[in-house]
């Protein structure tokens, strides 16, 4: 994984795999927990920074101890077991490290996808457009099934209705 992701990255998974609940949660470490509320300082108050330990601590010792969720076998289904026994209640925190557990596949897959497009958008042919084309191409291509369903001649309407542009239509065009 080392030459997969940055020290960062790996640093955050490596803290986010100690909610795994498999085997009674044997790999929870409330140190590596504590310090994804660090990184993530924006999500967590100062307040909440220190008293998440605590929360975590008492949090491991009653899930540990409760046989329905002896039956989590990812952090999804640990979601959904904290729910219905409303511990996300009880442990706010632990139920927002969570969380973000759990929405970081798709925050990264986000991401990555936009990089996918930037590289397909930003060929050698097209390696001075500016920034504002570029952000304008961007949009077209990550929404282009919004795009397919616009009418061609709508656009060009539109387009000829403006009056700040460089180029003119013929009015024979439409």
């Amino acid at each position: 994984m080392d030459h997969r992701f940055s020290e960062g990255s790996n640093i955050i998974l490596d803290c986010f795999s100690c909610l795994d609940p498999k085997n009674s949660f044997s790999k929870f470490d409330v140190d590596k927990l504590a310090r994804l509320a660090d990184i993530y300082h924006a999500d967590f108050s100062d307040d909440d920074r220190g008293t998440i330990r605590d929360q975590l601590e008492t949090y491991v010792l009653q899930v540990r101890r409760n046989a329905s969720f002896s039956t989590c076998e990812d952090v999804q289904s640990l979601a959904m077991k904290m729910v219905q026994t409303e511990k996300h209640l009880v442990f706010p925190l632990v139920y927002k490290l969570i969380e973000l557990a759990l929405i970081l596949p798709v925050s990264t897959a986000s991401v990555e996808r936009a990089f996918s497009a930037m590289k397909i958008i930003k060929s050698k042919l097209r390696n001075k457009i500016n920034d504002v084309w570029f952000n304008d191409l961007m949009v077209c291509y990550t929404e282009r099934e919004i795009f397919k369903s616009l009418d061609d001649i709508d656009i060009i309407r539109t387009f000829t209705a403006k009056k700040s542009r460089k180029g003119h239509l013929p009015r024979n065009f439409i």
